[in-house]
């Protein structure tokens, strides 16, 4: 308990690894920003689930990134605690899709299969830059963990709706607009799960304090 105390009462040092953090986590912020209201004017155009449920899944990524620029250089204990506002937070998200889906399933909707194809495909180049921005940072804190897995549902969720754009034009149907709906909200709810489990074990981790103290 002792530990968990001084942990959070350190300071936040800003040395040049938290410099470069930062610097990544805003550049990602920004492109989710753009990728939100890109996506979704798109979306709601073309009258497509799938890309209401991506514009939706990269705002709440911008959300959490500027959350994670609160937990760069902080304790162990802040990161965990941050992560695990992000995971509910995902969590949220995905049960709002859900519901979105279920709407739309009621009141009909006719999707543009073309335009879903060319929007995903551009939404994962964008994700591809991301990634690679992200990639030497990933371990270097639950925080940036959670950023990473947040990222690669984004990849899984467009090749998804890619597929779903063509099933759409092939099938003259809105269905598989729905169900690409589905599956981008159950990969939030999966994503959000695994943050919040990765949360719960940093807080269970010892820190290298307490971890200094063992015989």
């Amino acid at each position: 308990m002792g530990s968990e105390g001084n942990d959070e009462g350190g300071e936040i040092r800003l040395d040049a690894r938290n410099a470069e953090e930062r610097r990544t986590l805003v550049w990602v912020l920004v492109i989710n920003l753009v990728q939100a209201l890109t996506v979704g004017a798109v979306g709601f155009v073309a009258d497509s689930t799938g890309l209401m449920g991506a514009a939706l899944d990269n705002l709440a990524d911008a959300g959490v990134y500027a959350i994670s620029l609160y937990a760069v250089g902080r304790t162990v204990v802040a990161k965990a605690r941050v992560a695990r506002l992000s995971g509910v937070f995902l969590i949220m998200l995905g049960l709002g899709l859900l519901g979105e889906v279920i709407r739309r399933f009621i009141a009909g909707a006719e999707p543009v299969g073309i335009a879903m194809i060319i929007t995903a495909i551009a939404n994962a180049a964008t994700n591809l830059v991301c990634l690679r921005l992200l990639r030497s940072h990933r371990e270097q804190g639950v925080h940036l963990k959670a950023s990473w897995i947040f990222t690669t549902n984004d990849m899984l969720a467009n090749a998804g709706i890619v597929l779903s754009g063509v099933a759409v034009m092939f099938f003259q149907s809105p269905l598989p607009d729905l169900l690409i709906g589905l599956a981008v909200a159950g990969i939030v709810l999966k994503g959000g799960w695994e943050i919040l489990e990765e949360a719960r074990d940093a807080r269970r981790a010892p820190t290298p304090v307490s971890a200094s103290r063992e015989p």
